[in-house]
């Protein structure tokens, strides 16, 4: 039997929330839409496309409710229908040029709001915040559909923090041993080069990505804007994935924010360095508009592989 005071302090707690984020309001987020079409733009950004069915799940509202809001986002021109290749009965549904660019305000003001309020709590109490509410909103998810709690989705986190680079080390070193047996010169070239690029992410052009498990960074992705010199491109580097975090969309998360960023910064283009034989990192890249320029065999940290080296063309320059 759950205490009542606990019970009646989350209710106390769960109705101050809903006011202070401003869900009492007809608008929400600084938009003109209600906080069903809000929650609707934000589903469709960390989503390719959904279907309206897909909506109704997630967003645990009538049928008939969601209809008549995808038809008014659409009519303000915030998303569009697109086929569904599953079923030719019906469509999916996707944000526009114009929703991408609400979508970006939402969550401008979503992570100031946040931000702030977050700075009043020490580091422990954040942590013990962000986790507490995992829990619970997956707990209540749970309650309604009657389904067991589906994993925590993995956070993708913007920039440096302690033990970036130890982990990023790490994972590299464990996931090509195995893969490839490399070994220790392989860990020291990369301890070695990590150590300096995180140095230099005082230069906007240089940034680095992770995926988060809770506080544990499960993946990770950087881009070196220094990488090519003068020449006005950038180099992806630092892409790897801990094992637990494989199958879960971590990478193309990952990507997609390393790739965003060289767009904003209109690098001429961006190349990375791999190795043949990484299929599913190849399919990610050229999923972006990666494409193979080069390949060459050579002797690297213990064994033959042959280098291939990839690059995408930036949005000013469509030709390699």
């Amino acid at each position: 039997m759950i205490d009542s005071d606990l019970i009646n302090h989350v209710r106390s707690a769960s109705r101050l929330m809903v006011r202070e984020l401003g869900f009492m309001q007809a608008t929400l987020a600084a938009t003109d839409y209600p906080p069903s079409s809000v929650h609707t733009l934000v589903e469709l950004g960390n989503h390719d496309s959904l279907t309206a069915v897909e909506l109704v799940g997630m967003l645990g509202l009538e049928k008939s409710s969601v209809s008549r809001m995808v038809r008014k986002l659409i009519e303000a021109g915030e998303i569009e229908e697109v086929p569904n290749e599953q079923d030719a009965r019906s469509k999916k549904l996707q944000l526009t040029d114009q929703g991408r660019h609400t979508l970006r305000a939402v969550d401008a003001f979503a992570t100031q709001r946040v931000s702030a309020a977050m700075t009043h709590l020490t580091e422990v109490q954040q942590q013990t915040v962000s986790a507490g509410l995992g829990h619970y909103a997956a707990a209540l998810r749970t309650q309604r559909l009657g389904t067991d709690a589906p994993a925590a989705a993995l956070e993708i986190a913007r920039g440096y923090r302690p033990g970036i680079i130890g982990r990023m080390v790490e994972m590299h070193a464990r996931y090509y041993a195995r893969y490839a047996n490399f070994g220790q010169p392989f860990e020291s070239l990369v301890a070695s080069d990590m150590a300096e690029l995180m140095g230099r992410l005082h230069n906007p052009r240089n940034e680095v990505w992770v995926a988060l498990d809770g506080e544990r960074i499960v993946g990770s992705i950087a881009i070196d804007g220094e990488g090519e010199g003068e020449g006005g491109g950038a180099v992806l580097r630092c892409f790897i994935l801990d094992d637990s975090a494989r199958g879960k969309g971590a990478g193309k998360r990952l990507l997609a924010e390393a790739i965003k960023f060289c767009d904003e910064w209109g690098f001429r283009e961006t190349r990375l360095w791999t190795f043949k034989g990484l299929d599913a990192a190849r399919k990610l890249y050229e999923d972006v508009g990666f494409i193979l320029a080069q390949e060459q065999e050579s002797e690297q940290w213990g064994g033959r592989i042959t280098g291939q080296w990839f690059v995408r063309p930036g949005p000013g320059n469509p030709s390699i």
